[in-house]
């Protein structure tokens, strides 16, 4: 597993590492409304948090975006471990936009002007799998045997 950022992959976790950062701050002091708009709409859509209290929801929320983004923004984080927390983090989310009602035009995947913040997500997919799909790829490459041709 490589232990190090490459120089190519740090606008992107730079961009993505302060996103996440930022939203995490942003929730650690939510108010209770907040909270309860938070946890509703991923409540509706992931039965299983309906267990979790509203604020205690938010404040895990809020550290798992924090770590996430933390993680994202120190270069010595592998890069498939972090494009692995990313993904699955914007799976999270994409499926919270793909089974939200009211989310995407009937019959479609198209957002909604209600959907299209969280459809803006899939952007998070994409990075997330883009780190993953680079390290395994040189992982492959590493596998493949060297040919030495025959003089």
């Amino acid at each position: 597993m490589r232990f190090f950022t490459r120089t190519h992959q740090i606008p992107l976790r730079l961009a993505t590492g302060a996103f996440f950062l930022n939203s995490g701050l942003s929730k650690a002091e939510a108010d209770e409304p907040t909270a309860a708009g938070l946890h509703g709409m991923a409540s509706n859509t992931y039965p299983f948090l309906s267990k979790l209290d509203p604020q205690r929801f938010t404040r895990l929320l809020s550290k798992a975006e924090i770590a996430l983004g933390t993680a994202l923004l120190i270069p010595v984080v592998p890069p498939l471990l972090a494009g692995a927390a990313v993904t699955a983090f914007a799976g999270g989310l994409i499926g919270l936009y793909l089974r939200t009602p009211g989310m995407r035009e009937e019959g479609s995947i198209r957002p909604t002007q209600q959907g299209l913040a969280v459809s803006k997500d899939i952007w998070l997919l994409g990075i997330g799998l883009s780190l993953v799909l680079e390290e395994l790829g040189d992982r492959q490459a590493h596998l493949r045997p060297v040919i030495v041709a025959e003089r």
